[in-house]
């Protein structure tokens, strides 16, 4: 019995001292795997507090503090009279942040059913801004109705996320009214944010394009301004932390007068072409309508693709500013010039004679002249009123192709003329040295016979003609146009004031423009003027009518008579008109394409602007 007790305690002994080892393995096992899971979780608190504590310690504070911009409103544009045509108007866009937002599919169809819109629609407009962290807010409609508006509101409580935001939107007060004046605004492209044009101007911003909102965007655009706000968990507005006020855009004040810029494009309605009026005593714009016209509100509403297109590839270009983009020969309008030019080089004298018998045989080709018969002979004042071309190609042998672009460039010509809005034309006066180096051929003297006639290689815009003819009516001086007589911003003593800005006086002596308007005059107010037609009893007028050659015509009985040309192949209608003769206190130009003759195309619809201008200034009428 005692053996086996001592054995008993033996094996148990044994047995403890196997079970202490393997406890103490097991022990150390897990004592190793539990300082293992504490290192994982030392070092994973180490990476977020340390190497992303910066990141994450930014979305935190923003998941609570948000940040918005308030957009600040464009100046208003006004005309001379103080009628506002451009002005601004609410407009409201729904904003969503996908970080608050619980089921973002779901929150898609909602907004897409209580806005009437298809949830295709605006799952794309998602996809189109998936590059924009989801902590920040992404437009998801533009200048949505009253009816979406109230209905979105009143689900707020149940769409986390999406918010309304209040943007004051251009509102053109004569909708299609002086649109390539005023011009319109478009969403700023990516590229314009990289380069330095656009210095401090956001994604989604709007920038002029044309016109006016172009030429003065660095006065119209304003400061955004921007306020801290914090937000619950999905994203409602708490309370108001921190708020700097956006600054409104600087007003601007036109030159033009918004019932004389109606009448304009009413006389020009139908047809393309463009009127210009100005103030020949310091060159302001008191009308400028080019048409076709175009709607600028289409551009503010949303245009889709296809309307761009559409618009874009009109044959009739209705983007197109014809008063400052559109160049044309300026036919017979030309021929003042021609003389002003001639006399100043002793060239010919008021009293030269020339035989006009219908055509001016010159290097084995007939120049004929628009009167088949002819005129006889006649001296310039005859010349100019009754517009004889084989006057004026005589004139051109005399003077030369040098000595005539020399003095045509004085008024103005083949040049810009400085009126400040994008994309104007210089037009082109030709010379020997110009042909030769843009053509590398020499200059013929026939040539010279075309362009003394305002044909062959010069172009000229309406207000570049129109500019000349106001330095004609004042007797020399080269007035540099514009459209915009002040800036107003938010104090008394932000005002800037925009004068006329003499460019030059063109050295004609007096007395040769006295020969010229007197030729000017006739052409309407004598019985043999070729725009006697458009005489008022009430005041003078005087002008010259042109009619400029599209297409090349065969000479002879092969000639096609001009009712069976295409309309595109017409020749294009002038008139440049000013009054009161005696005194000038306005000048239009009128040019109609493929209008055929200027006297009954162009010169009644000068006369009808010139007409509203004096009714409004009874002294301008009087004097």
């Amino acid at each position: 019995m005692l053996k086996r007790r001592n054995t008993d305690s033996v094996e148990l002994l044994n047995w403890q001292v196997t079970d202490v080892a393997t406890f103490q393995k097991q022990y150390f096992l897990l004592l190793g795997l539990m300082l293992l899971v504490l290192l994982a979780y030392v070092f994973r608190m180490w990476h977020l507090q340390v190497l992303q504590g910066a990141t994450y310690r930014y979305q935190s504070e923003n998941n609570r503090i948000r940040l918005e911009e308030i957009p600040a409103a464009r100046g208003i544009i006004f005309d001379r009279n103080g009628n506002p045509l451009v002005e601004n108007r609410p407009a409201y866009h729904i904003q969503l942040i996908r970080e608050d937002v619980r089921d973002l599919d779901q929150t898609i169809r909602d907004v897409a059913r209580l806005c009437e819109r298809s949830p295709e629609e605006l799952f794309g407009v998602l996809e189109a801004g998936k590059h924009v962290p989801k902590f920040l807010p992404m437009r998801l409609m533009s200048d949505i109705d009253r009816d979406c508006l109230a209905r979105v509101e009143a689900q707020r409580i149940r769409l986390p996320g999406v918010f309304i935001q209040l943007e004051p939107k251009r509102e053109y007060r004569w909708r299609g009214t002086a649109p390539h004046l005023i011009g319109y605004l478009s969403e700023i492209t990516e590229a314009e944010l990289k380069g330095g044009q656009y210095q401090g101007y956001f994604p989604g911003e709007e920038v002029g394009r044309i016109g006016v909102e172009s030429a003065f965007e660095k006065y119209l655009h304003g400061k955004r301004g921007g306020r801290q706000v914090e937000v619950d968990a999905i994203g409602r507005r708490m309370r108001l932390l921190d708020e700097v006020l956006p600054i409104a855009g600087k007003n601007v004040w036109l030159t033009i007068d918004i019932q004389l810029q109606k009448v304009a494009e009413s006389c020009i309605e139908g047809r393309a072409g463009a009127i210009v009026a100005l103030d020949p005593n310091n060159g302001a714009v008191l009308a400028m309508a080019s048409s076709p016209l175009f709607d600028q509100e289409k551009f503010i509403r949303g245009m889709k693709r296809e309307e761009w297109q559409a618009l874009s590839r009109d044959s009739s270009h209705p983007l197109l500013n014809r008063c400052i983009n559109g160049t044309y020969p300026p036919g017979s309008t030309y021929k003042p010039l021609v003389a002003l030019a001639a006399l100043q080089e002793g060239a010919i004298t008021p009293d030269t004679n020339f035989s006009c018998p219908g055509f001016l045989e010159f290097a084995d080709r007939r120049y004929r002249c628009w009167r088949a018969h002819g005129h006889g002979s006649m001296s310039m004042v005859p010349a100019i009123i009754q517009s004889c071309d084989v006057y004026f190609y005589q004139s051109g042998l005399r003077l030369g192709v040098d000595r005539l672009a020399h003095w045509v460039k004085a008024f103005g010509l083949g040049e810009r003329t400085g009126i400040g809005l994008p994309g104007e034309s210089p037009g082109l006066v030709p010379s020997s040295a110009w042909k030769k180096q843009a053509l590398g051929v020499p200059w013929q003297k026939g040539e010279t016979l075309s362009i003394a006639i305002g044909q062959g290689f010069d172009s000229a815009t309406p207000l570049q003609m129109t500019l000349a003819y106001a330095a004609i009516a004042n007797n020399g001086k080269l007035w540099q146009p514009f459209v915009v007589h002040r800036i107003e911003g938010h104090g008394p003593d932000e005002v800037d004031e925009i004068r006329g800005k003499l460019k030059q006086k063109i050295p004609i002596e007096q007395r040769y423009f006295d020969v010229v308007k007197k030729g000017l005059l006739g052409v309407v107010e004598s019985e043999q003027g070729t725009a006697h037609a458009i005489k008022d009893k009430t005041y003078p007028t005087a002008g010259k009518t042109g009619t400029a050659q599209v297409v090349q015509m065969a000479e002879g009985p092969n000639r096609t008579p001009t009712k069976n040309l295409r309309e595109r192949d017409r020749d294009h209608a002038w008139f440049i008109g000013y009054a009161p003769a005696n005194n000038p206190q306005i000048v239009v130009g009128a040019l109609v394409e493929h209008g055929g003759h200027g006297s009954s195309a162009a010169a009644p619809l000068v006369q009808k602007v010139i007409a509203e201008y004096l009714r409004n200034a009874p002294n301008a009428a009087g004097s």
